[in-house]
């Protein structure tokens, strides 16, 4: 397979426009309470009762933030709107600060915990809402709940961030993001994503107090979340960056990979650069060896003896699709290039709904899709597969105007 520039970024645009924003501004807002629906299952009926995450709201504001930023477009800019306002009445937690997790249908909080991981999603939320349409009350809130996280969820004597407090920022046994996830101090996911989130944040507001955890973090994550041996991400550790799972998580490993080096590139630490970009291929390298199916498609997770999920979830195929392309533009080994071209390929053919639109949460190993898996839900949002198409288009039209 070998797709031309045009044909590849007619192939997004029609994919992030028509397929996925286009869906989530037709069946997901609540006219009756609110915000955005909390559920739909994969046959497109809608949970009136379900609850509404953080994560959720976070992501679809970043989304339709970006979109607009892209294109300029009054709707994409309204459903924006409609998230940013649904997090500011909702999920804000004017007593004691930070956000809620999680608010039931009717927009009341229902798990009160500060979750860091979901905090950070709106810091990368609020941050690029602000980069898109000037909002510089967003980027102010941006920066209150990036020093809310600095001053609760910062471990000063190890480095790095916990997972969750309680309601009052009281220490809490309750860490977990989900039923999935081990109940440690410490995980790449969280990590991963305060690294997102202050990547967005320094785009907009360059402050040195910014910069220096920026730059910490990132090396924190050499130095503690990646395993050198393997180049693979150690998914739970304790407070102390003590290994608690041997498991691997391909998907993250490929987009923790494009991530890194787009903080580390955004700081322009040339003493820092190299390195990054030197773990960023070898991470590509080992997903591309190991995690690579026959069909082109990503699976999901593996282990020590071998592959533990065969199943193929949305969202690392979106983020294939990047972090491959990334490590063909900082090396040009056209592998690279192939497999984002294959990754590409697999979505269109097995992870996009051609029936109700969206994209499926994913396909098992018989590559027939989840369908017992929501279309929208508290993890299901249009932030992987979006960003995907965001990141390509920009990437293919610089690389293409470059070569001109």
């Amino acid at each position: 397979m070998s797709l031309s520039p045009d044909v590849w970024l007619s192939e997004l645009e029609s994919e992030l426009k028509d397929n996925i924003l286009g869906f989530w501004m037709k069946h997901t807002l609540d006219e009756e309470k609110g915000g955005f629906v909390g559920e739909i299952d994969s046959s497109m009926k809608i949970n009136p009762s379900a609850a509404k995450s953080l994560v959720l709201n976070a992501r679809i504001l970043w989304t339709f933030a970006s979109a607009y930023r892209m294109y300029g477009e009054p709707q994409y800019l309204g459903t924006a709107e409609r998230a940013y306002r649904y997090l500011v009445d909702h999920f804000a937690d004017r007593e004691f600060g930070g956000m809620y997790w999680m608010v039931d249908a009717q927009g009341q909080p229902s798990e009160t915990k500060k979750q860091i991981y979901g905090i950070a999603f709106v810091i990368y939320a609020l941050s690029e809402y602000h980069r898109a349409a000037n909002v510089p009350e967003a980027q102010d809130y941006a920066i209150e709940l990036f020093r809310v996280i600095e001053k609760y969820g910062y471990d000063p004597v190890n480095k790095g961030y916990i997972e969750a407090l309680s309601r009052e920022w009281e220490m809490t046994d309750n860490l977990t993001l989900s039923a999935k996830d081990m109940n440690e101090k410490k995980s790449m996911n969280t990590h991963l994503h305060i690294l997102e989130a202050y990547t967005g944040l320094y785009r907009v507001w360059k402050s040195e107090e910014l910069r220096a955890k920026l730059s910490e973090l990132i090396v924190t994550m050499l130095d503690h979340i990646i395993d050198s041996k393997d180049e693979h991400f150690l998914l739970f550790l304790d407070d102390e960056w003590n290994v608690k799972s041997d498991h691997i998580s391909y998907g993250h490993d490929i987009e923790g990979s494009w991530l890194l080096f787009e903080a580390a590139e955004l700081l322009g630490d040339e003493g820092l650069l190299p390195r990054v970009k030197s773990v960023a291929l070898s991470m590509a390298k080992a997903v591309l060896a190991e995690g690579i199916d026959t069909d082109g498609g990503i699976f999901n997770e593996a282990g020590p003896h071998g592959l533990l999920d065969r199943n193929k979830d949305w969202w690392p195929q979106a983020e294939a699709v990047v972090g491959f392309y990334n490590a063909y533009q900082l090396n040009g080994d056209k592998s690279f290039l192939e497999a984002a071209e294959n990754s590409w390929s697999f979505i269109r053919k097995y992870i996009v709904d051609p029936e109700f639109g969206e994209w499926f949460w994913g396909v098992d190993g018989e590559l027939q899709p989840l369908r017992l898996e929501p279309k929208v839900g508290a993890w299901k949002c249009p932030y992987h597969n979006s960003r995907a198409c965001f990141e390509m288009i920009e990437r293919l039209k610089h690389d293409h105007a470059s070569s001109r």
